[in-house]
């Protein structure tokens, strides 16, 4: 089994929810195949993505990328109260022209190094009076109040792009955070086709591996070698919807023979890479 749990479904290309509970169980680390975005109103949440902790302010924007491994840490005393949005790539992809790409502000946010945006003036930013239009939309039960809430966030991802574009907007760098193991991480995803042995990576970062794999479950919460695995695998899954040969797929991927691979695989995602290849041919 997988260290990492596949959370949230998305049926359509889009999906709004307004949630406000207190959690009676931690979140696991945990993945999604589609991109998200919290928009976080109150409580008390640390937010790890990826290697980084953001301790989040009403009002933060949370970007998670398709695949990011991450999991927020809350304090249950208070109640948690956000707007989660799942976006498939293709929603955000049909609204996309050679004048504007409504997903830029994911682009800028991992060019930054950051997943965390929080808007500098609230009360005379016209993203921050979007943000409470949706927020009270998420209340209303008024007519066509789901199609209504789906005007409201393209309004809400044009505001986020103009205030990331004249700077209104902080990319948010968190402390919580340890360089030498946001440059492993970053390596990895670079590298998931190369060499990608304990040996290798020590020998390239002048570390003890010993020391290396220590400080990497310390600092992430889960081992080098599931997070190298993982990465591997969701790679895997993003190259199956092409026409690609399976064993290509495989040695794409870092893996040395199908079987290897084809095991891995089914162990992560409970079915094997002939059937995600079928099931994608049959949503085309």
């Amino acid at each position: 089994m997988s260290q990492y749990e596949k959370r949230g479904y998305l049926n359509g290309e889009f999906k709004l929810f307004y949630l406000s509970d207190i959690p009676t169980q931690e979140f696991e680390f945990h993945y999604h195949d589609f991109d998200k975005i919290i928009i976080f109103l109150k409580g008390n949440v640390n937010y790890i993505i990826e290697g980084k902790s953001y301790s989040l302010l009403p009002y933060d924007l949370v970007l998670v990328n398709h695949n990011d491994i991450h999991r927020p840490q809350i304090d249950p005393t208070v109640p948690y109260e956000r707007i989660i949005v799942y976006l498939s790539p293709r929603f955000m992809t049909s609204y996309q022209t050679i004048d504007y790409d409504l997903m830029d502000c994911f682009h800028r946010a991992k060019n930054a190094r950051s997943d965390v945006l929080r808007i500098r003036a609230l009360e005379k930013s016209s993203l921050f009076q979007t943000i409470q239009q949706l927020e009270q939309a998420g209340h209303s039960k008024e007519y066509a109040n789901e199609l209504y809430c789906q005007v409201l966030f393209l309004e809400f991802m044009i505001q986020l792009n103009r205030a990331s574009l004249t700077h209104h907007l902080d990319f948010i760098q968190t402390e919580h955070c340890n360089q030498k193991v946001l440059q492993l991480m970053e390596y990895i995803n670079l590298h998931l086709t190369a060499d990608l042995s304990v040996e290798q990576l020590a020998q390239t970062f002048y570390l003890s591996k010993y020391h290396m794999m220590r400080l990497f479950k310390q600092e992430t919460g889960y081992t080098l070698g599931s997070y190298i695995s993982s990465k591997r695998l969701l790679m895997a899954k993003r190259l199956l919807i092409r026409e690609i040969p399976l064993t290509q797929v495989c040695f794409d991927c870092g893996f040395k023979n199908y079987s290897t691979f084809s095991r891995a695989y089914k162990d992560f995602f409970g079915e094997s890479p002939t059937t995600t290849r079928s099931q994608t041919l049959l949503q085309f």
